[in-house]
Formats: structure tokens, sequence, C-alpha cells
């Protein structure tokens, strides 16, 4: 069983900055994707960053320059800098662990992003 718990969200000023955690428990193989996605009122969930175990990352246009993902494999933990933040941010975020063909999902951590 594995579980993922999310952390970092909350209600901040568009420019400011919010730091979030997730942490996987349960049976983690190596070679697995850590990510975040988010989901706004009324749109699809989208992709905001993915990292690999070796560290190799991608981002979404809208956020790069802006978002830094990093991993703790030790601690089975990624996390999502986020910088000069903007009210179209604003979105519950979902941590994503994707082992082999398997998806696993946080519960989502809300961003509130006010102009």
């Amino acid at each position: 069983q594995v579980q993922l718990v999310e952390s970092g969200g909350g209600l901040v000023q568009a420019g400011e900055s919010l730091r979030l955690s997730c942490a996987a428990s349960g049976s983690i193989f190596s070679g697995n994707i850590m990510g975040w996605y988010r989901q706004a009122p009324g749109k699809q969930r989208e992709l905001v960053a993915i990292i690999s175990t070796p560290g190799r990352s991608a981002y979404a246009d809208s956020v790069k320059g802006r978002f830094t993902i990093s991993r703790d494999n030790g601690k089975n933990s990624v996390y999502l800098q986020m910088n000069s933040l903007k009210p179209e941010d604003t979105a519950v975020y979902y941590c994503l662990l994707k082992i082999v063909a398997r998806d696993y999902w946080g519960q989502g951590t809300q961003v509130t992003v006010s102009s």
C-alpha cells in the first residue's frame, strides 16, 4: 500500500512564495517518477512539474523560471518551491508517484493566490 501525504499549501498574495512537500510511504521501488499536478475550478488536472529518481526534471511552460521541483530519495519525498506566484496559479495541487505503469495520488493541497 502506497500513501502520499502533501503539505504546504495556503493563501498568499501575488508575488509571494510557497513550498509544497509530499512524503510517500509503503512499497516504494526505485526508478520511479514523482511530480506535481494541479486542478483549478472548472478545469482539467494539468502537469506542473515532474522529476525522475536521478533528478531529471520537466516543467509546464506556465511555471518555468518560477517553480522548482526537487526530491529526496532517502525520504521518498518530493518538493515544489513556488516563487513569484500569480492568481492563475490558484488550484488544488496533487502529488504524483508513478511506479512503472501505476500512478498514486495524494489527497491534494489548496494553493490560493490573491491579487
